[in-house]
C-alpha cells in the first residue's frame, strides 16, 4: 500500500528531510496523554537538560514505548510504520525507539547542530525519524534541517545537548562545522507546523532546534525512529545513545537488528 505521494518519497531520498502535513491528526491527543504520563513518571533514561542558570524547562526521555500504553499504541497501530516503509523504500519496518523532547515556555536552551546516526548502534541507509509536534510551532521555533547533509559522506562527533562532544576515538568522526556563522552556505529547512504534521528525516541529516521563548506555549515533540531492511548492529568507539544494555552480548557488528528491543511493526504483503 502506498501511503505517500511519490514526490514526498523522492524529496526524502534526495534531501534527507521532508515535511508531511496532517498525517497524524488522529493521534495527537493520544500522544499528548502519553507525554503527560512520561513527564510525571520518567523512565530510567529521563533527564532535565538545563543548568541552574538557565530558564524554563527542557525535558527529554526515550525508550518508553514498552511501558507507556499511549506510545505503544502509536508505534504499532498508527500509519507511521507504513509511512516509514515508503520513505525508506523498505519492505519491513522495526521500531528503533521513541524520543520525547519538551521545551516549556521561556526555555532559552538551544539544541546544538548534530546528526543522529553516530550516536546510534545502527549502520545502514534505510533509517528514518519522524518528529511530530504536539503543539503549534512557529517557523522561528521549528527545528532546522540541512537538506542533503545525509549524503555528504561525512560523520560528525556526537554531541551532548550541553554542546560538548562525546568522547569517541574513531578518527573518521569530524567536529561539527560552524553552521550558525555560515548559514548562507547551507540549504536550511524549517516550517510553521501544526499538531498532526511530521518532519521525516534520515539519521544522517544534520539538524538543530532553537530555544522556546514563547511565554505561553510549550514545544512538545514526539520523535518516532524506525529501522528498515538494511539496518544492522554497529559498535561505536564510545558511548551510544540510547545505550540498550546487554545488546552487545547478543548481537555482533553486521547482524540484523532482530531483537526484542526492535519489534517488527510493518511488513509488505508477500515479503518474508
Amino acid at each position: 500500500m502506498t501511503v505517500l505521494q511519490q514526490n514526498q518519497i523522492d524529496e526524502f531520498q534526495l534531501d534527507g528531510v521532508v515535511l508531511l502535513k496532517g498525517v497524524f491528526d488522529d493521534w495527537i491527543e493520544l500522544l499528548r496523554e502519553g507525554v503527560d504520563v512520561n513527564m510525571k513518571a520518567p523512565g530510567p533514561w529521563g533527564r532535565e537538560y538545563l543548568g541552574e542558570d538557565q530558564s524554563g524547562r527542557f525535558f527529554g526521555d526515550y525508550c518508553n514505548w514498552n511501558r507507556i500504553d499511549q506510545y505503544r499504541r502509536f508505534m504499532f497501530d498508527s500509519p507511521a510504520g507504513a509511512i516509514a516503509a515508503d520513505l525508506m523504500q523498505s519492505n519491513s519496518v522495526r521500531i528503533f525507539h521513541e524520543h520525547v523532547l519538551v521545551k516549556e515556555p521561556g526555555t532559552d536552551k538551544i539544541t546544538p547542530w548534530h546528526h543522529d546516526q553516530p550516536y546510534y548502534c545502527v549502520d545502514g541507509r534505510q533509517v528514518c525519524s519522524m518528529w511530530i509536534p504536539l503543539d503549534p510551532v512557529g517557523i522561528d521555533t521549528c527545528p532546522e534541517f540541512i537538506a542533503g547533509s545525509h549524503d555528504w559522506g561525512r560523520w560528525f562527533l556526537p554531541r551532548k545537548f550541553s554542546g560538548v562532544d562525546y568522547d569517541h576515538t574513531d578518527t573518521a568522526l569530524e567536529s561539527m562545522p560552524d553552521i550558525d556563522n555560515n548559514r548562507a552556505d547551507y540549504d536550511i529547512r524549517h516550517w510553521s507546523l501544526e499538531p498532526g504534521d511530521a518532519i521525516a528525516f534520515h539519521y544522517l541529516t544534520i539538524h538543530s532546534a532553537p530555544s522556546n521563548l514563547s511565554a505561553t506555549h510549550s514545544r512538545r515533540g514526539f520523535a518516532a525512529r524506525w529501522l528498515g531492511d538494511d539496518a544492522v548492529y554497529a559498535q561505536r568507539s564510545g558511548e551510544t545513545s540510547p545505550p540498550f544494555p546487554g545488546l552487545d552480548q547478543r548481537l555482533k557488528p553486521g547482524d540484523a537488528l532482530v531483537a526484542e528491543e526492535f519489534p517488527l511493526v510493518f511488513e509488505r504483503a508477500g515479503e518474508n
